[in-house]
Protein backbone atom coordinates (compact mmCIF):
# COMPACT_ATOMS: atom_id res chain seq x y z
CA UNK A 1 0.00 0.00 0.00
CA UNK A 2 1.36 3.54 -0.81
CA UNK A 3 1.39 5.80 1.95
CA UNK A 4 1.18 9.81 1.14
CA UNK A 5 4.03 11.73 1.90
CA UNK A 6 3.83 14.30 4.61
CA UNK A 7 3.38 17.05 2.42
CA UNK A 8 0.56 15.97 0.03
CA UNK A 9 -1.25 14.81 3.19
CA UNK A 10 -0.28 18.71 4.45
CA UNK A 11 -2.42 19.87 1.13
CA UNK A 12 -4.82 17.54 1.28
CA UNK A 13 -5.66 18.64 5.14
CA UNK A 14 -5.55 22.19 4.62
CA UNK A 15 -8.93 23.15 2.69
CA UNK A 16 -10.46 21.52 6.14
CA UNK A 17 -8.26 23.20 7.96
CA UNK A 18 -8.80 26.90 6.33
CA UNK A 19 -12.66 26.02 6.65
CA UNK A 20 -12.39 25.29 10.09
CA UNK A 21 -10.64 28.46 10.70
CA UNK A 22 -12.81 30.78 8.74
CA UNK A 23 -16.09 28.87 10.69
CA UNK A 24 -14.26 30.03 13.99
CA UNK A 25 -13.37 33.55 12.73
CA UNK A 26 -16.96 33.89 10.95
CA UNK A 27 -18.84 32.36 14.35
CA UNK A 28 -16.71 34.55 17.54
CA UNK A 29 -17.37 37.94 15.39
CA UNK A 30 -21.23 36.95 15.00
CA UNK A 31 -21.38 36.03 18.81
CA UNK A 32 -19.31 39.42 19.30
CA UNK A 33 -21.61 41.61 17.80
CA UNK A 34 -20.06 42.49 14.75
CA UNK A 35 -22.77 42.39 12.72
CA UNK A 36 -26.17 43.43 12.92
CA UNK A 37 -29.75 41.91 12.52
CA UNK A 38 -30.60 42.21 8.55
CA UNK A 39 -26.66 42.24 7.20
CA UNK A 40 -25.88 41.10 3.81
CA UNK A 41 -22.98 39.25 3.50
CA UNK A 42 -21.79 37.58 0.51
CA UNK A 43 -19.26 34.60 -0.21
CA UNK A 44 -17.11 36.63 -1.59
CA UNK A 45 -17.36 39.49 1.03
CA UNK A 46 -16.70 36.59 3.58
CA UNK A 47 -13.84 35.75 1.91
CA UNK A 48 -12.02 38.93 1.49
CA UNK A 49 -12.44 39.74 5.23
CA UNK A 50 -11.34 36.98 6.71
CA UNK A 51 -8.60 36.82 3.52
CA UNK A 52 -8.79 33.10 2.70
CA UNK A 53 -10.14 31.64 -0.68
CA UNK A 54 -14.28 31.32 -1.25
CA UNK A 55 -14.12 27.68 -0.59
CA UNK A 56 -13.18 27.94 2.84
CA UNK A 57 -15.66 31.07 3.13
CA UNK A 58 -18.98 28.98 1.39
CA UNK A 59 -17.76 26.08 4.42
CA UNK A 60 -18.17 28.48 7.02
CA UNK A 61 -21.14 30.31 6.26
CA UNK A 62 -22.86 26.77 5.19
CA UNK A 63 -22.11 25.36 8.70
CA UNK A 64 -23.68 29.05 10.20
CA UNK A 65 -26.93 28.55 8.07
CA UNK A 66 -26.84 25.20 10.04
CA UNK A 67 -26.15 26.52 13.36
CA UNK A 68 -29.08 29.64 12.57
CA UNK A 69 -27.03 31.92 12.34
CA UNK A 70 -27.08 33.04 9.46
CA UNK A 71 -30.00 32.57 6.20
CA UNK A 72 -29.46 31.91 2.57
CA UNK A 73 -30.98 35.17 0.62
CA UNK A 74 -29.82 33.77 -2.95
CA UNK A 75 -27.50 31.26 -4.04
CA UNK A 76 -24.42 33.36 -3.11
CA UNK A 77 -25.92 35.92 -0.37
CA UNK A 78 -26.95 35.32 3.37
CA UNK A 79 -28.59 37.47 5.81
CA UNK A 80 -28.12 37.81 9.72
CA UNK A 81 -31.51 36.95 11.14
CA UNK A 82 -33.63 39.31 13.16
CA UNK A 83 -34.53 37.39 16.22
CA UNK A 84 -38.62 36.72 16.63
CA UNK A 85 -39.52 38.27 20.06
CA UNK A 86 -40.67 34.38 20.83
CA UNK A 87 -37.22 33.72 20.36
CA UNK A 88 -35.48 36.05 22.14
CA UNK A 89 -37.97 35.32 25.28
CA UNK A 90 -36.98 31.34 24.92
CA UNK A 91 -32.84 32.77 24.80
CA UNK A 92 -33.22 35.05 27.34
CA UNK A 93 -34.71 32.35 29.65
CA UNK A 94 -32.12 29.73 28.54
CA UNK A 95 -29.35 32.56 29.61
CA UNK A 96 -30.57 33.20 32.76
CA UNK A 97 -30.75 29.99 33.89
CA UNK A 98 -26.81 28.32 32.77
CA UNK A 99 -25.11 31.74 32.77
CA UNK A 100 -26.54 32.70 35.98
CA UNK A 101 -25.26 28.65 37.03
CA UNK A 102 -21.66 29.55 35.83
CA UNK A 103 -21.64 32.50 37.74
CA UNK A 104 -22.77 30.89 40.58
CA UNK A 105 -20.02 28.26 39.62
CA UNK A 106 -17.08 30.29 38.96
CA UNK A 107 -16.85 31.93 42.58
CA UNK A 108 -14.68 28.60 43.85
CA UNK A 109 -12.06 29.79 41.18
CA UNK A 110 -12.04 33.41 41.18
CA UNK A 111 -8.30 34.48 41.95
CA UNK A 112 -6.68 37.67 42.23
CA UNK A 113 -5.34 37.58 39.00
CA UNK A 114 -9.45 37.22 37.45
CA UNK A 115 -10.30 40.08 39.48
CA UNK A 116 -7.77 41.70 37.69
CA UNK A 117 -8.61 41.22 34.33
CA UNK A 118 -12.28 41.47 34.91
CA UNK A 119 -11.20 45.05 35.93
CA UNK A 120 -9.36 45.75 33.09
CA UNK A 121 -11.87 44.72 30.34
CA UNK A 122 -14.03 46.81 32.42
CA UNK A 123 -11.90 49.71 31.81
CA UNK A 124 -12.25 49.08 28.03
CA UNK A 125 -15.70 49.06 28.16
CA UNK A 126 -16.34 51.89 30.35
CA UNK A 127 -13.83 53.81 27.80
CA UNK A 128 -15.34 52.70 24.75
CA UNK A 129 -18.57 53.93 25.88
CA UNK A 130 -17.49 57.15 26.55
CA UNK A 131 -16.32 57.37 23.09
CA UNK A 132 -19.56 55.47 21.30
CA UNK A 133 -17.31 52.82 20.19
CA UNK A 134 -20.02 50.26 20.32
CA UNK A 135 -18.21 47.55 18.20
CA UNK A 136 -15.30 47.95 20.78
CA UNK A 137 -18.04 47.83 23.95
CA UNK A 138 -19.29 44.57 22.55
CA UNK A 139 -16.23 42.61 21.91
CA UNK A 140 -14.93 43.45 25.47
CA UNK A 141 -18.34 42.75 27.11
CA UNK A 142 -17.79 39.08 25.27
CA UNK A 143 -14.14 38.40 27.18
CA UNK A 144 -15.84 40.20 30.80
CA UNK A 145 -19.00 37.31 30.49
CA UNK A 146 -16.76 34.76 29.23
CA UNK A 147 -13.61 35.15 31.40
CA UNK A 148 -16.16 34.36 34.53
CA UNK A 149 -17.96 31.51 32.95
CA UNK A 150 -14.82 29.87 32.43
CA UNK A 151 -14.23 29.55 35.84
CA UNK A 152 -17.08 27.12 36.72
CA UNK A 153 -14.94 24.59 34.96
CA UNK A 154 -17.76 22.85 32.97
CA UNK A 155 -16.74 22.57 29.03
CA UNK A 156 -20.19 21.90 28.19
CA UNK A 157 -22.13 24.70 29.87
CA UNK A 158 -19.23 26.82 28.14
CA UNK A 159 -20.38 25.55 24.70
CA UNK A 160 -23.92 25.59 24.95
CA UNK A 161 -23.86 29.13 26.41
CA UNK A 162 -21.85 29.82 23.51
CA UNK A 163 -24.55 28.64 21.50
CA UNK A 164 -26.67 30.91 22.69
CA UNK A 165 -24.91 34.27 22.07
CA UNK A 166 -24.27 32.68 18.54
CA UNK A 167 -27.76 33.57 18.23
CA UNK A 168 -28.46 36.29 19.75
CA UNK A 169 -25.18 38.27 19.08
CA UNK A 170 -25.98 40.56 16.67
CA UNK A 171 -29.54 41.88 18.51
CA UNK A 172 -26.69 42.65 21.14
CA UNK A 173 -25.81 46.04 18.42
CA UNK A 174 -29.66 47.13 19.79
CA UNK A 175 -28.56 48.15 23.35
CA UNK A 176 -27.00 51.07 22.39
CA UNK A 177 -26.99 53.82 22.58
CA UNK A 178 -29.43 53.22 25.54
CA UNK A 179 -27.29 51.44 27.45
CA UNK A 180 -24.04 53.71 26.94
CA UNK A 181 -26.30 56.21 28.71
CA UNK A 182 -27.95 54.22 31.72
CA UNK A 183 -24.98 51.97 32.22
CA UNK A 184 -27.11 49.46 33.37
CA UNK A 185 -24.58 46.92 32.23
CA UNK A 186 -21.45 48.62 33.83
CA UNK A 187 -23.45 48.49 37.55
CA UNK A 188 -23.87 45.12 36.99
CA UNK A 189 -20.68 44.22 35.59
CA UNK A 190 -18.94 45.77 38.85
CA UNK A 191 -21.80 43.80 41.09
CA UNK A 192 -20.23 40.38 39.64
CA UNK A 193 -16.74 41.56 40.28
CA UNK A 194 -17.23 42.98 43.95
CA UNK A 195 -19.67 38.76 44.43
CA UNK A 196 -15.84 37.67 43.03
CA UNK A 197 -14.33 39.08 45.85
CA UNK A 198 -16.74 38.35 48.20
CA UNK A 199 -16.70 34.66 47.17
CA UNK A 200 -20.78 35.12 47.12
CA UNK A 201 -22.25 32.66 44.63
CA UNK A 202 -25.55 34.17 45.04
CA UNK A 203 -24.72 37.57 44.14
CA UNK A 204 -22.59 36.20 41.15
CA UNK A 205 -25.68 34.57 39.86
CA UNK A 206 -28.23 37.90 40.81
CA UNK A 207 -25.59 40.47 39.06
CA UNK A 208 -25.24 38.18 35.75
CA UNK A 209 -29.17 37.59 35.55
CA UNK A 210 -29.46 41.56 36.43
CA UNK A 211 -27.62 42.19 33.47
CA UNK A 212 -29.24 39.48 30.85
CA UNK A 213 -32.57 41.18 32.44
CA UNK A 214 -31.61 44.65 31.54
CA UNK A 215 -30.18 43.80 27.93
CA UNK A 216 -33.71 41.74 27.27
CA UNK A 217 -35.85 44.72 28.60
CA UNK A 218 -33.86 47.02 25.62
CA UNK A 219 -33.86 44.22 22.90
CA UNK A 220 -37.13 43.63 23.27
CA UNK A 221 -38.59 47.05 22.22
CA UNK A 222 -36.22 46.55 19.23
CA UNK A 223 -37.65 42.86 18.47
CA UNK A 224 -41.20 44.07 19.44
CA UNK A 225 -40.65 47.18 16.78
CA UNK A 226 -39.42 44.92 13.62
CA UNK A 227 -42.35 41.86 14.51
CA UNK A 228 -44.85 44.59 14.31
CA UNK A 229 -43.36 46.40 11.09
CA UNK A 230 -43.47 42.52 9.54
CA UNK A 231 -47.32 42.13 10.66
CA UNK A 232 -48.16 46.12 8.83
CA UNK A 233 -46.40 44.63 5.66
CA UNK A 234 -48.76 41.69 5.38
Amino acid sequence: MEIASEDEGYHRHQPNRLGEMAYGNMKERLIRGAFSPGDKLTIRAVSEMLDVSTTPARDAINRLVIDGALIYSGPKTVIVPHLRLSDLEEITQMRLALEGLAAALSVKAASEATIEELELLQAKIDAALDEKRYFDALWHNKEFHFAIYRLSGMPYLLQTIETLWLRVGASFNGLYPEFSETRHGARNHRAAIEALVEKDAAAARAAIENDIRDGFRQMKKITADHDQRNLSRR
